[in-house]
This record gives structure tokens, sequence and C-alpha cells, in this order.
């Protein structure tokens, strides 16, 4: 027996047989052509289908993974549009007349490398997705399917490193776990993993060169651990924790579908993140009583141009249609320098955490911003419709949504169109200023749904998306809390009501926290909605109360953890 440790990526305990997976990497020799117009042609050719086919496994990833994730795949679109990239290769088959494959290749590369050089550990992970997509190029320009080799049955699959196309590729019901030499957390593999519920261990070295088919393992995506040919006492170790895993589930899932309402009577509302349509039914299966948020940048990106009203309407009302009467609530586009859409000819920015995003664009393209709201209007006819609006940073914002508001609205009569008169209006608080003014804003809405990913990130000033800082942004930190504080009793001062609809809304160690702060509503990952709600039910409101007190006057994020953990210990 032997025991390997690498980064936990992907919680979860799998075991099985090990299966080598190791894709065919194609290369390409250096050679001079006669017609370089027809080596452009081919190039055409090879990237119209590298985009179906990208285009198609986009599909098959937001309805395994979400929409979120798949959002992975409209990096590698971008890719084949780069500009730079394809002047930089047609310029030297032009000019040095070498065949497009030697072209495409060298051009990728110089790309992929340069990526992986860089120290932030996120941006050097692109590298793989460069490669992904050169790859793909190279297959079609050579004729040849995308996969060199087929599982037989269900296994733990090793190798050195997986693609993002690997991972939503492979036949799920034979992948019991994923073991790679190379990767990280941040890593599109690791996002696309947690997203398959399929363990996962990274970082584990040039080892696993050495492993031979049908060696039986066991991952530990929860600690980072693989062990090698296990004794039968690990195996009962790990089959017994394995088994109490799952029927921990099974007790939470069996009661998804009933409320949460605690001890003493208390009812939580808990509903789902959702970012796609086709996520809307699986939300049912897992109990969510509704949508808390609906991100709708999934119509807007990856396309020419944007979506027009009627087009927004069937999407929006087939939604609306799955949760008949219970709340649905809708966020407008919330798009920035991060996420851009080309046809808004959007500018480079220094740092488009802090730029033209959310509402500041919306209200830069009343166009696009009015089409949307009355697509919305119009499909809420009959519905518990909601509407939301992203990245509020001062009252001067919200009264200009309500004098777009009132425009569509007066445009609607006047064409004499059915829409929902009674929409409750609301904002995300994920900027600390929404927070600091919720007092002075909350007159002018119906409820607050308090964003804490984002508001994490920028009271404590750091990038999410760099892992140098990330773990600065916690939500469990105090001065986080104290804003949901703020906010919550900011609402209830003026009769409205407050959800939460960042990850910490579906963390069960928050959920006594949350609770005690009096937030009304809890919005997640379908998947977590049983554990929560489940969370829930174990306590009081006096209990909870004094359970967020003592948390705030706690003075950092790690002691409120350990805090929690100990009160969860202690709780039936």
């Amino acid at each position: 027996m032997q025991t390997l440790r690498g980064l936990a990526i992907s919680p979860g305990i799998a075991s099985g047989p090990l299966f080598f997976y190791q894709a065919h990497v194609l290369s390409a020799d250096r050679r001079q052509v006669e017609d370089p117009l027809a080596e452009i042609s081919r190039l055409e050719a090879a990237l119209a289908k590298a985009r179906s086919d990208l285009e198609a496994i986009q599909v098959k990833a937001v309805q395994d993974t979400g929409a979120k994730e798949a959002e992975i795949f409209s990096a590698h679109l971008l890719i084949l549009e780069d500009p730079d990239l394809l002047e930089g290769i047609i310029r030297e088959i032009k000019e040095q007349r070498h065949n497009i494959e030697y072209a495409w290749l060298q051009a990728t590369e110089h790309y992929a490398g340069m990526l992986a050089s860089l120290e932030d550990e996120y941006l050097a992970a692109r590298s793989a997705d460069v490669r992904d997509v050169a790859q793909r190029v190279l297959r079609i320009l050579a004729g040849e399917e995308q996969m060199s080799q087929q599982i037989e049955r269900p296994s733990i699959i090793v190798a050195d490193e997986l693609t993002p196309s690997d991972t939503v590729t492979f036949d799920r019901s034979k992948v019991l776990g994923f073991c790679t030499a190379q990767g990280g957390p941040t890593s599109h593999v690791a996002i696309l993993a947690k997203a398959l519920g399929i363990p996962a261990v990274t970082g584990l070295g040039a080892w696993l060169e050495t492993l031979q088919n049908s060696t039986y393992v066991i991952v530990d995506g929860d600690l980072g651990v693989v062990t090698l040919e296990p004794d039968m006492a690990t195996r009962e170790s790990y089959r017994f924790r394995s088994e109490a895993l799952q029927r921990k589930f099974e007790v939470a899932f069996a009661a998804a579908r009933q409320p949460a309402v605690s001890v003493d009577g208390k009812r939580i509302e808990v509903v789902a993140n959702l970012g796609s349509a086709v996520e809307a039914a699986s939300a049912l299966e897992f109990g969510a009583e509704g949508v808390g948020l609906l991100r709708t940048e999934f119509l807007f990106l990856d396309r020419q141009d944007a979506p027009g009203e009627d087009v927004q309407v069937e999407i929006y009302r087939s939604i609306l249609q799955t949760f008949g009467q219970q709340p649905v609530v809708i966020r407008t586009l919330d798009i920035g320098g991060d996420k851009p859409a080309h046809y808004l000819d959007m500018k480079p920015e220094m740092n488009p955490f802090l730029g033209v995003r959310g509402m500041r664009l919306a209200l830069q393209h009343p166009g696009i911003f009015q089409c949307q709201l009355r697509a919305l209007l119009r499909a809420g006819v009959g519905y518990n419709l909601k509407i939301m609006f992203p990245m509020v940073s001062s009252l001067a914002e919200v009264r200009a949504v309500h004098l777009h508001l009132r425009q569509v609205r007066d445009e609607l009569e006047a064409a004499s169109r059915d829409y929902a008169r009674q929409v409750e209006i609301g904002i995300m608080v994920e900027v600390p200023s929404a927070a600091v003014m919720a007092d002075v804003i909350a007159p002018q809405v119906d409820f607050f749904s308090i964003g804490t990913n984002d508001l994490s990130q920028y009271t404590l000033a750091s990038d999410r998306t760099n892992p140098e800082v990330a773990s600065l942004a916690d939500a469990f930190d105090p001065s986080v809390l104290r804003l949901v504080r703020l906010v919550s009793q900011a609402a209830h001062a003026h009769g409205r009501w407050v959800g939460l609809c960042g990850e910490l809304a579906g963390d069960p160690l928050a959920t006594p926290v949350l609770l005690g702060l009096a937030v009304d509503e809890l919005s997640m990952n379908p998947r977590a909605i049983p554990y929560v709600k489940q969370a829930i039910r174990r306590f009081s409101l006096p209990q909870a109360r004094a359970i967020a007190e003592q948390a705030l006057q706690l003075p950092t994020a790690g002691e409120v953890r350990s805090y929690l953990e100990n009160v969860q210990g202690r709780v039936p």
C-alpha cells in the first residue's frame, strides 16, 4: 500500500481500478506550400468546424454542470476568434508559405507558453485551455476524432493533465474519479470536476506515468490523498466514511422538498441560483422553493448581436412556467470587461471588477437594457416574477432604474401590450457603499439580495480570481458578516425582505449565523439545498441570534469558522 498526497480540487471519495488516459497529442512538421490561399481556406474551414464542435460541447456542459461552469468553453471560442493570433498565422502562411498545421501549432504554443510563464497562477492555468483548442483544430485538420482511448468499465481516470474537453466528454457513467499529475485548484478541470460531482486530486507529479491500468486506488477528494493498492483495513475505513456521507445525503435529500422551518416555527425560503433554463427542473428535484437568482448572461454572451425581445420573452416564460407560482428572481444583464459581449464594443479595462459593469454598463446601453425590461415584464404575466439589478453602488442608480422602468411601462401601455403590473423590484448588494447606504436605498426598492462573493471581494480588497489573495475574500470574515447585519436591519426597518445569494448561503456552517441575522431567503446551488434546509431545522431563532452575535464579535474569519464548527458539533 502506498499513500500519495496532492491537491484536493473536488470533494468526495471514489475507489476502483485505475485507467491511464493518454490523449494523442499531435505535432506538425514544417512544409512549404505552393498555394497559401488554399491553406488559409483550410484554416477557416477547421475553425468553423471547431467552433461548431465547441458549441455542442458547451450545450452538453450546461446540461451537466450548469451555465456558469460552461462559460469555460466561451473562453475556448474566443481563442478561435483571437484577431492577433489569427492575423499572425495568416501573415506567416502568406509570407513564409508554411503549411497551416505548422503555423497554427507554432503560434498557439507560443501563446500557451507565454501564459504558462506568468506568475499569476490563474492566468498560467489558462495555457491548458489554449493547448486544448490547438489540438482540437489540429485533429480536425488531420481528420482525427477527439478521443484516442475508450473506457471499458467504471474507473479512476489518471492522466498527466486533462483538458476541459476531456473532462466533459468522458462517458460520465464510466468515471469514478480523477487523478492528474499537473493542474491546480484554479484550473478549469477543477471547476468542471466539482460541478460534475466527481472526486478529484491533482498535483500528484510524474510518478503517475509509471502506474499500470487496473491498479486499485482510492481517491480522497476532501484531503487530497490517493491510496494505491490499499489494504483491507484502509478499504473498510474509506467504505465506512463513504457510506456515512451517502447516508447523510439520503437523509437530507429525503426531506429536501419539505419547508425549512426552525425549531421554533420560523420558515426560511430556500431557493436556487440558476444560470440557464436547463437547470430549472433539476433545482426542483433538490427542493428549491423558487429561484433567488437567475443569471441572464447566458442569453447575451457568445453571440454576434444582442438577443431580441421576443426571444427573451420565450426563455424567461419557460423558466417561470417551470416554477408556477413560486417566486423567481431574475437578474438583469451583469457583464463587464472580464466577460465581455463583443457587440457592445466594450473597451479593455485595467481592472474590470472596478470598471463598467452591471448597472453601469446597462445605463450606458439603454436600448439593450430597456429591451430586457420589456421582455421581463411581458414574460411575467401570471407568474411570481421579481426583477433584480446587479452591481448597484448608489441611490442615483436606483433612481435611474425607476426612470427606465417607467418609460418601458409607458411604451407597453401605448402599444396595448399585456405586461406584469405587480412586480417586486430589488437590487443586489455587492458593493460596500450599497450596504452602508441600505437604509437610504430601502424605501426605493422592495427587497435586497446580498451577493457575498463580490461583497467579500470588494470589502476585503481581494480579487477572488487571483489565487495569491483569493483566500482573503472570505465571506466568514466579521467585516462581511457585519455588512450583512447592516443590510438586514435596514431592510426590515422599512418593511422590506432580504435574501442572500452568494456561496455563503449554500454553506450549512453559515446557516445559524444567517438565521440569526434575520435573512429571509437563502439562494444557492441546488445541490446544497437539502443540507441547508436540514441545518435550518436544527436551530431556534434565539439560539441563532446568540450564535450570530458571538460570531460577529470574533476578530478573524478563521476564528468564526472554528467557533461555528464547535457549535455544529454541540447541536443535535
